[in-house]
């Protein structure tokens, strides 16, 4: 397995995996499932960029301890296209001979069973950060930043590209540790992002049906 990073594929410990799409998420996740209270039970692993997913999973499945997997759940980013994102985590789960849910956000009933989120959710364009937004979407912060946006677009002309990654950037700047990323900021220590916002409410959804107990006679 030399084509990744070994940590990528170390032993499976846990018999729930979630699959996340890099460094970031897995920290921001691994964050909201102690929240939930179900860290101990779902193991969470970093697959790399939406590209990577396919390579990934032929890999994955050969890992020692895979038969041991019960349920399987992958989020990635829907960016421009949340359908095209669902059909492309499908066609990397056919490649590699797992089960294919039928849609979004429902697992299936084999075993090992297999559900897929797509961010923000509802078939909408958008990521993580997208969903990360609407949780400061009513702060006094936010208000700020788009009067921050309109001062520099109209100073330099320039339209800010990738805004919801750039409104959590500079939402992140605003408290007082800025240099933090997404998913650490996600963390106990810090935790500048509230899990209980209405806007989470899909993807807690999603994650407490992954870590659901199932019958393991």
């Amino acid at each position: 397995m030399t084509e990744y990073e070994d940590s990528k594929f170390s032993r499976i410990r846990l018999p729930v995996q979630l699959l996340v799409e890099g460094k970031d998420p897995k920290n921001f996740f691994e964050a909201m499932l102690r929240d939930m209270g179900v860290a101990s039970d779902i193991e969470v692993r970093d697959f790399g960029g939406k590209d990577e997913l396919s390579g990934y999973l032929r890999l994955f499945v050969r890992i020692q301890e895979f038969p041991t997997v019960k349920r399987v759940g992958i989020i990635r980013d829907a960016e421009n296209n949340a359908v095209g994102a669902f059909d492309s985590v499908c066609g990397s789960l056919r490649a590699s001979g797992l089960p294919v849910p039928s849609k979004c956000e429902e697992f299936t009933s084999s075993n090992p069973s297999v559900g897929v989120a797509i961010l923000p959710g509802d078939n909408q364009s958008g990521m993580l950060e997208t969903l990360l937004c609407r949780t400061f979407a009513d702060s006094p912060e936010d208000s700020c930043i788009s009067e921050f946006f309109e001062c520099v677009k109209g100073s330099t002309g320039q339209e800010i590209v990738r805004r919801d990654k750039a409104r959590t950037q500079v939402f992140l700047a605003t408290k007082p540790r800025p240099f933090l990323s997404v998913g650490v900021a996600a963390q106990r220590k810090y935790r500048y992002w509230d899990f209980d916002r209405s806007g989470f409410d899909r993807i807690r959804g999603f994650l407490a049906e992954l870590g659901k107990k199932f019958n393991t006679d």
